[in-house]
């Protein structure tokens, strides 16, 4: 890793670029994370015994939120000493600190879901299909792979690919599929990561989503022919490890 990203995480936390800045005050309260609840209720699978890890989990409220959905067998890693002592302090011991890579070589093989949430955007294009191709390998056959990532094709997606110094990119879902193909993955889906409904606010928020941007999928659909356009700033990509694919 190159110094000045180095440099960058080593502060991400005091710097008030993470979310996690001061942590959570009080124990864990999964209610206060309904987006990440309505990810995971949307994404985990009816067994909750299996293998997951999440990959750059920060100071771990997704291992939080799927422990509070019944989840028993996790894992975390995160390359940011601040934000693991922010999972360690909240009863997170099996989040370590460490490059990704260096992880995922010592555990192939392991993992049936690997939650890889706001990180890919991190990585340069060779970065990119090395990781992919270790997070392949270190899949189960037919295992699962759950991705959030700055989606260029929507409105405001340039706001969260140019809201961190150390992102490298954002994806469309052509070029995301582009990525996970070329690295033994199928079944590839994307979808909107569009407010979710948990009270009145997130009902009138969702509402107004769903009426403003039916003009531009419109326009988008007179210019391409094509319906179905992703237009969240952020999406959420699910995809599955073809039988048999055992990486480079």
């Amino acid at each position: 890793m190159e110094e000045w990203k180095r440099r960058l995480y080593a502060g991400y936390v005091s710097t008030g670029q993470s979310t996690a800045q001061g942590g959570e005050s009080g124990p864990f309260d999964a209610r206060r994370h309904p987006q990440m609840m309505a990810w995971l209720r949307q994404v985990l699978p009816a067994r909750r015994d299996l293998r997951i890890l999440d990959l750059a989990c920060g100071h771990g409220p997704l291992l939080l939120c799927a422990k509070a959905l019944g989840c028993s067998r996790l894992a975390g890693v995160d390359v940011s000493a601040e934000q693991v002592a922010l999972a360690h302090r909240a009863g997170l011991d099996e989040v370590v600190c460490q490059e990704l890579s260096e992880y995922l070589a010592g555990h192939r093989g392991e993992f049936d879901l690997i939650f890889a949430m706001d990180v890919l955007e991190h990585l340069t294009k060779p970065e990119l299909l090395e990781c992919m191709d270790q997070v392949a390998l270190a899949l189960v056959p037919e295992g699962r792979l759950v991705i959030h990532v700055p989606n260029a094709e929507g409105l405001f997606g340039m706001r969260v690919r140019y809201g961190d110094l150390t992102h490298e990119t954002a994806f469309t879902p052509q070029s995301i599929s582009q990525l996970l193909r070329a690295t033994g993955f199928t079944d590839i889906r994307c979808d909107e990561d569009r407010p979710q409904v948990h009270g009145l606010k997130s009902a009138v928020r969702r509402a107004l989503w769903h009426g403003l941007t039916a003009p531009v999928r419109l326009l988008l659909a007179a210019e391409t022919g094509c319906l179905g356009h992703v237009l969240s700033q952020n999406m959420l990509v699910q995809a599955r490890k073809a039988g048999g694919t055992s990486g480079k």
